[in-house]
């Protein structure tokens, strides 16, 4: 694509934060790889490192920051040159790194990333660079990525930013605004990395239920669900994250009747007090968020569905804590992800009476985890003896088992299932009996060899 090809550098990317952040660094992979750079797993042995860095809550800026330093010492002990930061840090932080980390060589925004060679080519000759503009990043062109061999599922992002300005939230700030891509273009990336190998694709935004509204003047993902199960060599369909506030019966029949697309919901609630949700800027209220779960499980009756939840949010009193572990129960989420409130500077929620101690924001996430954990484990327990798909995506020597995941697991958050006896290639979707079930995990046994060449 680039007849200017340069550079012998080895070049490795450290990525933080969430899957949007994935999708990004695959972004400037390709980039790199187009330019004639050598792409390497670890940064120690590479003359540059790119850090694509979170700056969602507290514990992420610590982790970026830490990570920063840590990745700087590679000017001692490895081969770096360069060091680049990149992402959500740079865009909220962009004075402060200047000013505070002497050890950075370079930095590019949310919205510039695109711009990565140049980056690196300006901190290898010495000056420093500094890129951060708007966020707002456009989607539209520069869909190419490159995943690395092996790879059986990764992450379209279907839109970028957010107009709903949740109290507790700073994404808009660093993100921008709601923006959708066209159908055309997401189409077109499912394609490209079907022919990488890909067999599942996972749709993100930060709120895919509203998607198609700024482009289309409607809700457009059934349709855009509908485009993507076209494509050859795509198996399944995954959907995160289902704002519940616009969450249309459209959709529903979709997920419920589209073979490629996982019976799996990953719906953030985050709260079940209305006076919480209220505060939170949340949509809808506690009755809304009952019949809506009971319309979907009603409609799919073999449905996951995965929320998270923030404990600790400001004026929560121990009874609405007792509240939320009631509704947790009642409601037999499949899987649940807790966060403690975080206080970020700037939000609305920073400036509300009643905040929480860390202490019991730490004991009340401990108490909601093991709640969970008991309702997970029974609920794992209802498919022993039945038979589920299941993409096998790794081997495990050690223990002589190869590991995937069914529709209803989520890659890197959610269970795996253990399968002995297989021994075949990797990227399969096998038919599989479950045999035992724990926790969060499965383990079963193949029945039958679908394939999905």
């Amino acid at each position: 694509m680039n007849p200017e090809k340069i550079g012998h550098e080895k070049v490795a990317i450290v990525t933080l934060g969430c899957e949007k952040n994935l999708v990004d660094s695959d972004i400037m992979s390709h980039l790199i790889d187009d330019r004639g750079y050598q792409l390497v797993e670890n940064p120690e042995e590479a003359d540059v490192v790119i850090v694509n860095t979170c700056g969602f809550i507290d514990a992420a800026k610590e982790e970026s920051i830490n990570t920063i330093l840590d990745i700087a010492e590679y000017k001692n002990t490895g081969n770096l040159k360069s060091l680049i930061v990149s992402g959500c840090l740079t865009q909220r932080y962009k004075d402060e790194l200047i000013k505070e980390m002497p050890e950075i060589d370079g930095i590019v925004g949310t919205g510039d990333f695109d711009q990565i060679n140049t980056i690196i080519e300006d901190s290898l000759a010495g000056k420093k660079p500094i890129l951060v503009g708007n966020p707002a990043f456009s989607y539209e062109n520069v869909t190419r990525k490159k995943v690395k061999e092996g790879t059986y599922s990764t992450y379209i992002k279907i839109a970028e930013g957010c107009d709903n300005n949740c109290t507790f939230c700073t994404i808009p700030s660093f993100r921008g605004a709601f923006r959708s891509r066209s159908i055309e273009s997401v189409v077109r990336e499912a394609r490209e990395l079907a022919d990488q190998g890909v067999k599942e694709v996972i749709l993100i935004a930060q709120d895919l239920t509203n998607y198609g509204m700024d482009l289309y003047g409607e809700q457009a993902l059934p349709r855009l669900i509908e485009e993507i199960s076209s494509v050859d060599g795509i198996e399944w369909i995954r959907l995160h994250y289902a704002y519940p506030g616009y969450f249309t019966d459209e959709l529903l029949d979709v997920i419920a009747e589209n073979p490629k697309v996982c019976k799996y919901i990953d719906m953030p609630l985050q709260h079940s007090e209305d006076h919480i949700l209220k505060k939170m800027r949340r949509p809808g209220r506690q009755r809304d968020i009952r019949q809506l779960i009971s319309k979907i499980r009603k409609r799919i009756p073999d449905v996951a569905i995965r929320t998270s939840i923030i404990v600790g949010f400001p004026g929560e009193t121990e009874q609405d804590f007792e509240n939320l572990l009631q509704f947790v129960k009642e409601m037999e989420f499949d899987r649940l992800g807790v966060f403690t409130y975080s206080d970020e500077e700037g939000t609305p929620a920073s400036r509300l009476p009643d905040h929480v101690s860390q202490e019991m924001k730490d004991k009340r996430a401990n108490i909601l985890m093991e709640v969970q954990r008991d309702i997970s484990r029974r609920r794992n327990g209802r498919l022993v003896g039945q038979e589920i798909d299941v993409l096998i995506e790794k081997y495990d020597g050690r223990n002589d088992v190869y590991v995937g995941r069914s529709q209803f697991d989520a890659p890197e958050i959610d269970g795996e299932v253990f399968v002995k006896n297989y021994s075949g290639s990797l990227g399969q979707i096998l038919k599989v009996k479950v045999t035992h079930s724990y926790d969060f995990d499965l383990a079963g046994e193949v029945v039958l060899i679908e394939s999905s060449q």
